[in-house]
Order: C-alpha cells, then structure tokens, then sequence
C-alpha cells in the first residue's frame, strides 16, 4: 500500500518557480512525518519543521544514505527497485520506488518539456553495462521512451555496432529525427569505428567511462563526438539512481532542471551552508551540489551529492567534479 498526499503530487508537477519554495517546504513537512530514516536524520542535526521556514534551511539528505539504509514511505511498498551502477568492490546505492507512476510522468514530462513528444523520434539506446546487470533507472526511463516512440527501428544496442550504423544511416536517408543516446564509453567506442555525418540526428551522452576507457573532460568527449559523428553539438543528461527527475544540457555541458527539481549550492567545507545567489554573482563559485526533486515525493526530495558544480544565474548549472573521497560511480566516472 502507497501512502501518498495526491494533493502534494499534483502540486509537484504543477507548480511554477514562483510556487516552488512553498512546495518544498510543504514535501518537507510531508517526508518528515512519513520517512523515518529523513525524520531521525532531521533530528540529529536539530532541523526539526518548527525550524524550518525557508529553502535554505531545509536538512539534505547525504547521498551515502541510500547505500546504507531504505529511504522511503515508512507505511509503502516499493514497486521498482533501482541499484546504482559501480566498481566491483563500492557499495551501491538502492533507490526503493513506490510508485513507478511519479517516475513515469516525471521522466515523461521533463522529456517532452525539453524535447517534444518521443514518438517524432526513432529512439536508439546505447547502454549496454546498464542493460547487462540490471536494476537500472536510467534503462528503464529508456525502455519507456522507446515505447512511447512507436517507431518499429527504436530499440536497444548492446554492441552491434555495424547494425547500429547502418539504421543511423537509414535514419538520415530518410530524414528521421533520431536519439541516440548512450553511455560515454560505448559512443566513443562507437564514434572510433563508424565515422558518420549526422544531421537529423541528436548524441545525447549519460557520463560514466567505468574503467573501460582512459579518463577524459567532457569538453574532449564532446570534441571527438562532434568530430567523428559530424554534430554540432552533444546533448547530456544528468540523473541518477537516487533522482526520479533528470536535467539536460543541448550544449556545452549546461544543464536546466524540469520546474519541480532545483540545484542549490553548499560549501564544501561546511554541509549546512547554502551559497546564496550573491556570493556567486560574478565570480560563480563553486561548491558541491545539492539536489531537490519534488518527485521523489515517497523517498526524499532533499539529496546532498558528492557532485561538484557551479549554478549560474538563470538557475541552470554545470558538473565540474566530485568531491574528494566520494565512491566512484558509473554517472560519475568521467573526469569533468
């Protein structure tokens, strides 16, 4: 059984920037009284509601948690277990999801919001270690925009990649609006035995090298897409096991949130302190990344990760590493 405010649902997938704060504010009540593990957590660092009032004040969560412990709805049942992908000796994260209806209308909303409807695609997955051991959010985010393509030629490759050029090259024939989207190490892979001249095609890479190349910025990886695909541009998508909401860049490495997730800014050397807006004017300092994503509605909303970034004025940001210390993750295993 879900237990699940769908009044706070509604609001979620509704609510303007204008009405962001209050919704937070409102999630947070809602998680404190129904998430135990949020709850004790609040507690221990003394940010009980009665103290909370503003953005700012409201407690992330370390990601670290989510390896350690079941974050979510003490009264649910988890629908969908998502694992985070990792090396062989790391701990992964589990994400226990209630209801994959939040994930499926978020995933599907942020998609049409910055890309239209799936089906003027022909949508082509290039994630073959997510495919290989499973339990993967991103996978079946994936699956689901293949679906909703209703294009017989989308699909999965796992590395076929001479069956994977030859339908690009189908595509452009016919003038096909195409996604490809994959995991860094499997495009360049790909990009280094097919030289191709894509026009109707977009590149979107997911990060994550997992030991399989030598490490590279993104600014190289794009660089070499561009070069070897023939695209003006490579598309990224920012997400993880923990998030049921992803951000994406069409340029650059520049990422916009869908309007029910919002990045905020720490200092990395003290995890309460959020870095205003006017501390970053000018010089865009930066600090390690804290994550809201209203639609982790029956987890929690309020993630502290490892990732560190800078967050510009029009609330849009960038990943430029990881914090030292931090487990090696597959979203997280390209130097940036």
């Amino acid at each position: 059984m879900i237990l699940q405010n769908q009044d706070i649902i509604q609001k979620i997938f509704s609510t303007g920037s204008a009405g962001f704060e209050s919704c937070a504010l409102e999630v947070f009540n809602y998680q404190y009284e129904h998430c135990t593990v949020y709850r004790q957590y609040c507690k221990l660092i003394q940010r009980p509601p009665e103290h909370t009032h503003t953005l700012s004040q409201i407690p992330f969560l370390p990601i670290q948690f989510f390896k350690t412990k079941k974050i979510g709805n003490d009264a649910g049942e988890a629908a969908l277990i998502f694992e985070s992908s990792g090396t062989t000796n790391s701990i992964n994260s589990r994400h226990y999801v209630q209801d994959a209806g939040v994930y499926e209308q978020s995933f599907l909303s942020g998609f049409k919001k910055f890309y239209g409807n799936a089906d003027q695609y022909c949508i082509i997955g290039l994630l073959p270690s997510y495919l290989e051991r499973g339990h993967s959010s991103l996978v079946y985010m994936v699956n689901r925009l293949i679906a909703e393509s209703k294009n017989e030629k989308s699909g999965f490759y796992l590395h076929d990649f001479k069956k994977l050029s030859l339908q690009l090259e189908e595509n452009e024939k016919n003038g096909k609006p195409t996604l490809l989207i994959g995991v860094t190490y499997a495009l360049l892979d790909f990009a280094d035995q097919f030289e191709m001249k894509l026009k109707n095609t977009i590149i979107m890479e997911t990060g994550g090298m997992k030991g399989r190349r030598k490490e590279i910025t993104r600014s190289e990886v794009h660089d070499t897409l561009k070069q070897r695909l023939g695209v003006h541009e490579v598309h990224s998508e920012y997400g993880m096991t923990e998030l049921l909401s992803q951000a994406y860049s069409n340029s650059n490495g520049i990422f916009t949130c869908p309007p029910w997730m919002k990045v905020l800014i720490r200092a990395e050397d003290d995890p309460f302190e959020i870095l205003e807006a006017n501390k970053l004017s000018g010089k865009y300092r930066a600090g390690a990344i804290n994550i809201i994503d209203l639609a982790n509605i029956n987890s929690c909303s309020f993630i502290a990760t490892d990732d560190v970034g800078k967050l510009y004025p029009n609330d849009s940001f960038e990943i430029i590493g990881r914090l030292d210390n931090s487990d090696i993750r597959g979203c997280g295993l390209m130097i940036l």
